[in-house]
């Protein structure tokens, strides 16, 4: 067993677990505040359910996010004690940031939140539920502040003497390009999980109401009657029109946030040609420097991932995505190795090419899915239509909004996945190998007893999560009306101390 590679392997476990959250959580809190705003300009309480229902989701995944959080910093210390040492005066930075301004942020005003309600004036209730959203936002640019770091090192002198990276100048860390590019990416594609949660909660209602219509339809025929005399539950029909409504949200918002992450998605791609062209190249199996280069399809590699057998591909595409025009140089694998080694020393300085070939097309792949299947709810539910419940659209609507969320949250991951794996074999690109940024004197079997713990401590989480989920989704719209804002007059005192 080695310890570098069970070390990165419990690192990626904990990370991608810890990831599943983070784009719920930030993608819920924008919509609930989006709702909870409806509900505050309008008094529609169609809107005030819908804050509740979602909201309730928002507080479960935000909840189980933070406690699977907290171990990411305990394993900088545990695992990468090395890399800390090496990186801490400038990693430690946005890091620090992100737990004193951000969290903090998220954490105080969730809490007003929670119990404001009925309690402080709406438009004070309201603004916490933002500043809530603002803070999941803030949160995730301080952690892409230090990863950027990782990916392209700006603002930082090396102390020969002490043998460490020391910042110099931060507003050169949060303005690192690699942030500049990855934040809207990042966050356009949390909301496409947002929206996605919030469409097919929407979509199980509907198709739960369409289906109770077609069996009160069919017992009114068969006692004699018609279908026309069949007459809505008016719990079923306030339930209708609400989700209705959430759905129309929730497709909306995953179409414009889609369209955001695919924007984005390609200047982070610019972006990181310039300063990873590894990273680009293993992510097309770009094997040979090519001018133009074609966009790979599929390629099929030799074994050892030094060669291309054969492949399917689109000419100059990739020139275009690289650089924006159809006749630009992209670099290949084998000749940045070659240029590496002269620059670094020998090695081998390409990361592994099957797991980020692959990985780079489910998060693309999946993403346009998660889109298509926008854009297919939206017509099927165009003009007042329920959701079918027979044949082959039946089959679709039973399942389809179950797998809806699923789709961009894979991307999420996959493309978490991606960046990180196709930096490897550094931990901190061009000055810290990731061998050398492991804590010294760490077992195998220390790391092995750890990863054992926490994966099964996390699968357990994971399915108290689920079941959460699944309960609350269940119960349907909370039974809760206005109340009248609360009187802020002045009262004597009933009790001093």
């Amino acid at each position: 067993m080695d310890t570098v590679l069970l070390s990165r392997l419990q690192f990626g476990i904990t990370i991608v677990y810890h990831f599943f959250f983070v784009p719920v959580s930030i993608g819920l809190a924008g919509l609930v505040a989006g709702m909870q705003t409806a509900w505050v300009r309008t008094d529609n309480p169609r809107y005030l359910k819908l804050t509740r229902f979602y909201g309730k989701l928002f507080l479960i995944n935000f909840t189980i996010g933070v406690v699977t959080g907290i171990v990411q910093e305990f394993q900088f210390g545990m695992n990468w004690s090395a890399f800390s040492r090496f990186v801490g005066d400038i990693f430690g930075a946005p890091l620090a940031l992100e737990g004193l301004l951000a969290f903090f942020m998220e954490s105080t005003f969730l809490g007003l939140w929670i119990f404001g309600w009925d309690k402080l004036p709406k438009k004070v209730h309201l603004a916490c539920i933002w500043l809530v959203a603002v803070g999941t936002v803030l949160s995730a640019f301080w952690i892409l502040a230090a990863n950027s770091f990782m990916q392209h090192p700006v603002g930082y002198t090396i102390n020969t003497e002490l043998g460490r990276a020391e910042l110099i100048d931060f507003g050169a860390v949060l303005t690192n390009p690699v942030l500049l590019a990855t934040m809207p990416h990042q966050i356009s594609a949390c909301y496409m999980v947002g929206a996605s949660v919030v469409t097919a909660a929407a979509a199980w209602h509907l198709v739960r109401v369409a289906r109770t219509d077609r069996a009160g339809q069919a017992a009114m025929i068969a006692a004699g009657g018609t279908a026309a005399d069949y007459v809505r539950d008016p719990e079923d029909e306030d339930s209708r029109s609400a989700f209705r409504t959430a759905l129309k949200i929730g497709t909306v918002t995953l179409l414009i946030a889609g369209a955001l992450t695919f924007i984005a998605g390609d200047t982070q791609g610019k972006v990181m040609t310039d300063v990873q062209p590894m990273k680009m190249a293993a992510a097309e199996a770009l094997y040979n420097t090519e001018k133009p280069a074609s966009f790979s399809i599929i390629t099929i590699g030799t074994l050892d991932g030094r060669h291309e057998v054969w492949a399917i591909k689109v000419p100059r595409l990739l020139s275009f995505l690289a650089h924006s025009n159809f006749t630009g140089e992209v670099q290949g694998i084998n000749n940045l190795q070659t240029e590496y080694a002269q620059k670094y020393g020998p090695g081998d300085y390409a990361p592994n090419i099957p797991v980020t070939y692959w990985t780079f097309r489910i998060m693309m792949g999946v993403g346009f899915v998660a889109f298509a299947g926008g854009v297919l709810i939206l017509w099927l539910t165009r003009n007042g239509r329920d959701p079918a419940t027979t044949g082959f659209w039946g089959l679709v609507w039973r399942y389809g909004p179950i797998l809806l969320p699923f789709l961009p949250l894979l991307g999420n991951s996959f493309g978490w996945i991606f960046t990180e794996m196709g930096r490897q074999p550094w931990l901190v690109f061009g000055l810290l190998p990731t061998r050398d940024g492991i804590s010294p004197n760490l077992t195998p079997v220390q790391v092995l007893i750890s990863l054992i713990i926490l994966t099964g401590l996390y699968g357990v989480l994971a399915v108290i999560e689920l079941r959460l989920f699944t309960r609350a989704i269940s119960a349907g719209l909370p039974d809760v009306e206005p109340e009248p804002e609360p009187d802020s007059a002045d009262k004597p005192l009933s009790y001093a101390y």
